[in-house]
């Protein structure tokens, strides 16, 4: 069986834990930051923020030619520190949320899957969490 290689991805915030956090859970925010370029979107997102709950985040090119659903498990929920879920496919993710001075540093950790290289992945998630840092500023 290979190695599990793990990405990890990570942003600088100006704003309030609070902000951060309520924009990086509350599905009427994620659906207004929750893809990689301007050519996609996420037309709906379901969130049950809590251990044991599950998240569905549906993601789409906007021309209509592709589209998935990412979800999963969550396993830790730390309310304004920590979220922690294995995705559909069994990969697992951890999302921690640090307060500095006047800024909150997100760092997002996760297991790569096969099909893509390690720098695609890396990539893609670093494009989302830029987009999350700057709905959460704008807001």
């Amino acid at each position: 069986m290979p190695e599990t290689i793990s990405i990890t991805v990570e942003t600088i915030i100006h704003s309030t834990l609070e902000k951060a956090w309520q924009c990086w859970t509350d599905p009427a925010h994620i659906t207004q930051w929750c893809f990689a370029s301007d050519d996609w979107h996420a037309p709906s997102a379901t969130n049950d923020l809590r251990s044991g709950g599950s998240f569905t985040t549906r993601m789409e090119a906007r021309d209509g030619s592709f589209g998935f659903d990412f979800g999963g498990v969550y396993d830790v929920v730390i309310p304004l520190e920590r979220i922690a879920y294995t995705m559909d496919d069994g990969r697992r993710v951890q999302i921690d949320f640090l307060p500095e001075a006047d800024h909150v540093r997100v760092i997002e950790r996760f297991d790569a899957e096969t099909e893509n290289s390690p720098e695609m992945q890396q990539a893609g998630w670093q494009a989302i969490l830029d987009n999350y840092r700057k709905h959460v500023e704008s807001v």
